[in-house]
């Protein structure tokens, strides 16, 4: 009685449970398929990636001994969506029963579960044995009230015992160090190199690109660069623990021309294929920590990150989709500017962040926050499209993660449900935090005028035009007392300048 289970591109755990043991009667099937790759225009180094980790992963099942059917993208066979494979699969391999892991993202649980209920066959459903909060609980536990990020956090730092004295409280007798974290990058200490592989991916490449596939960026076949296996992963994890994690805490919030990198992880896209498991990264920083090979404030950075923001954004999203997708708090209906897709830009930190995700599909946190985030909260570009540009750009970007960052952290779109004010900055942020602003076309202390930097005016414009949304906000009371005191022509003259550069965004 043959067993299909399906194994989505996101679900490549090795240790998973499923592979405990060898069962000639189960067969496991992954799927290349234009379902998954056309739904928004991903960067290149997505889709290869992607499938060249898929193409990994089922060739070590088959060398553990495990029945394999893959589906690759170009395959004769292939109809290239779950409900259109399943059902010539299922006679081909006399098939009685069906079972999958939980989806992580909304639309691929709804394209699979309809797949499998059409089917007919007795089917089942399992974790991913992935995170540390099952999604049924995260889903429970956003689905009244949001919690805050911070209290959610401590609950699991005490749940799994991270960072604790032996009386349960926090190591160092706090539970956050973000204040020690937000120091500008002045060049010293160096910034070491990532461990780039070269794997010559040009022969897939090939095949997606007769495969008809669109995608942006640049694919880099030739000596492609992000990690494919769970071994290649866990060299990355070491790497970052012995070369990175020691200033990761400092400059976690730095940008930097003379560095794309810095000290972040470059772990995010391995975790998010689950070829890392969240606990065993964690559990590298403290015992880093342990050791004395970082300071309490670059751990517990780090371990925020991983244990609170990443498993907070889950809870959110599951608890509230389908209609989190919709939300547009600010009616915010401007396309983003053209130069999104080529870095066409004269703003030196812009092009810089646009440049480098092209490059390399990549983006620090605080690039995508601060630099493109705000860029189109403080132009009103519509949430929609905000999504699906970053859905696609980035290699680590699916859907649970990427949404509750962008239309909820980045663009207030959620109305508040994540953040509870909206993180827009001008060019005094990114001055302070950045070395971008010098030899710039434009001129970071000048509001309105000529090359006066466009995230001045476009600020003042973006908290004038939401003042009845915003105005009585407590921690955003500076800035509209910044505003009042500031003189009427000032005030006329700064939100001219944003009018004229609103009119024209693609020039900029």
């Amino acid at each position: 009685m043959t067993c299909l289970r399906l194994i989505l591109g996101d679900q490549l755990n090795a240790r998973h449970s499923w592979f405990r043991r060898v069962d000639g009667e189960v067969v496991y099937v992954l799927m290349e398929v234009r379902s998954e790759t056309d739904y928004v225009r991903h960067h290149a180094q997505k889709v290869l990636g992607i499938f060249a980790a898929m193409r990994r992963f089922g060739e070590a099942l088959t060398k553990a001994g495990h029945r394999v059917e893959y589906l690759r993208i170009g395959d004769e066979r292939n109809r290239h969506s779950f409900a259109d494979n399943l059902p010539w699969l299922i006679e081909q391999f006399g098939a009685a029963r069906l079972e999958r892991m939980e989806a992580d993202e909304w639309r691929v649980e709804q394209a699979v579960l309809q797949a499998f209920d059409a089917s007919g066959l007795p089917n089942a459903v399992v974790s991913a044995e992935h995170f540390l909060l099952e999604r049924d609980e995260a889903a429970t536990r956003f689905e009244k009230k949001v919690p805050r990020m911070e209290f959610f956090y401590r609950d699991l730092r005490r749940r799994h015992q991270i960072l604790l004295e032996p009386d349960g409280e926090p190591r160092g007798g706090r539970w956050n160090f973000d204040a020690e974290n937000r120091e500008k990058w002045p060049g010293d200490p160096p910034a070491p190199a990532w461990p780039w592989q070269k794997h010559d991916l040009r022969a897939l490449w090939e095949e997606i690109d007769a495969a008809g596939v669109q995608t942006m960026g640049e694919p880099s076949a030739e000596a492609f660069g992000w990690p494919l296996s769970r071994r290649e992963a866990q060299a990355w994890l070491r790497d970052f623990i012995a070369q990175r994690l020691v200033h990761f805490g400092r400059f976690q919030d730095a940008i930097s021309g003379q560095s794309r990198t810095l000290f972040h992880a470059g772990l995010s896209f391995a975790l998010n294929l689950k070829m890392l498991h969240p606990r065993e990264v964690i559990e590298a920083a403290v015992e880093a920590f342990e050791r004395g090979e970082a300071d309490l404030a670059a751990t517990e950075g780090f371990v925020r990150q991983i244990l609170g923001w990443r498993e907070y954004v889950r809870g959110i999203y599951w608890a509230r989709m389908p209609g989190y997708a919709e939300l547009n708090a600010l009616n915010a209906k401007r396309p983003l500017p053209a130069w999104y897709w080529s870095a066409d830009t004269k703003m030196a930190c812009l092009r810089a962040a646009v440049g480098q995700s092209l490059a390399l599909g990549y983006a620090h946190h605080i690039q995508r926050l601060m630099l493109t985030g705000n860029f189109a909260l403080l132009a009103g570009c519509d949430p929609d499209e905000v999504d699906a540009w970053y859905l696609g750009i980035y290699v680590d970007a699916f859907e649970w993660v990427e949404m509750p960052n962008t239309r909820g952290m980045s663009q207030f779109a959620d109305g508040g449900i994540v953040g509870s004010k909206p993180y827009s900055g001008s060019a005094a942020y990114v001055n302070r935090q950045s070395d971008h602003c010098k030899g710039c076309h434009y001129t970071h202390t000048k509001r309105h005028g000529e090359r006066a930097c466009p995230f001045n005016s476009l600020y003042w414009h973006f908290h004038a035009r939401h003042r009845e949304q915003f105005g009585r906000n407590p921690r955003l009371a500076m800035a509209y007392r910044s505003w009042e005191r500031m003189a009427t022509d000032e005030r006329a003259a700064t939100l001219a300048q944003a009018e004229r550069y609103l009119a024209d965004v693609d020039a900029l």
